[in-house]
């Protein structure tokens, strides 16, 4: 099978992320990478979006779920946006997000990465 692989890097939004005080407090920047692997074997209609994955709606779907709600842990927000882009896009073959808190410390940024596929 072919496939393609749509990627979206160095998205930024603010969410409420961390188990600190302050963290808890205000919210702080996260960027993320995001890679979505596809079927490719199909014909591209050049005047159908329908056709392709639209980038447009899982930059949305990552921007709601980063900013829903609090929490604590990097990994557990992973996790759930890896469950989001497979549940609502059934086009994704597999799915891998690199999560980074640029401000976590004042000498390097922080990731989590992890993939998963159907």
């Amino acid at each position: 099978m072919s496939t393609r692989r749509v990627i979206l890097d160095g998205l930024r939004v603010q969410a409420s992320i961390g188990m600190l005080d302050h963290e808890r407090r205000a919210a702080q920047p996260l960027t993320i990478r995001a890679e979505f692997d596809t079927d490719a074997s199909q014909p591209v209609d050049d005047a159908d979006i329908g056709t392709v994955l639209d980038y447009r709606l899982l930059r949305a779907a990552l921007i709601d779920e980063v900013s829903r709600a609090h929490t604590d842990l990097l990994e557990t927000l992973v996790d759930r946006v890896l469950a989001r882009i497979l549940r609502d896009f059934p086009g994704v073959l597999g799915v891998k997000i690199r999560l980074c808190k640029p401000q976590a410390f004042d000498d390097c940024t922080v990731c989590i990465e992890q993939s998963r596929r159907r």
